[in-house]
């Protein structure tokens, strides 16, 4: 998109993004997202993710997120446990090892700067 838009996050039609398998600790999580604006040069990425419960292994991006809906707790490697739920902000520095424990299907909005 090259112009200023908006969408109404909890209705948006999200597509498959498979989970590699060795990512997966326990349960059958799965991912859908749907990217809605990336930059020219594919630095800047804002999106809509979806995961469903499970425990996920993860490195991060540098992110900033916003959670929907669902409730999730993110075990940063070295650092806190962050407990997230519909309306809190969360931010993930590049190279954060993660540990997902995703309670109630979660869906974020997104803003990932590569």
């Amino acid at each position: 998109m090259t112009h200023s838009f908006a969408l109404h996050i909890p209705d948006a039609e999200l597509e498959p993004e498979p989970l590699d398998p060795e990512q997966i600790v326990s349960g059958s999580p799965e991912v859908t997202g749907k990217v809605v604006w990336e930059s020219e040069d594919g630095r800047q990425i804002r999106g809509i993710w979806q995961i469903t419960p499970g425990v996920v292994t993860d490195t991060e991006a540098d992110e900033l997120f916003v959670v929907i809906s669902g409730s999730a707790s993110i075990a940063v490697q070295g650092g806190p446990t962050l407990e997230v739920g519909p309306g809190d902000m969360a931010v993930l520095r590049e190279g954060d090892r993660t540990t997902w424990t995703v309670h109630e299907t979660l869906r974020k909005a997104y803003a990932i700067n590569l």
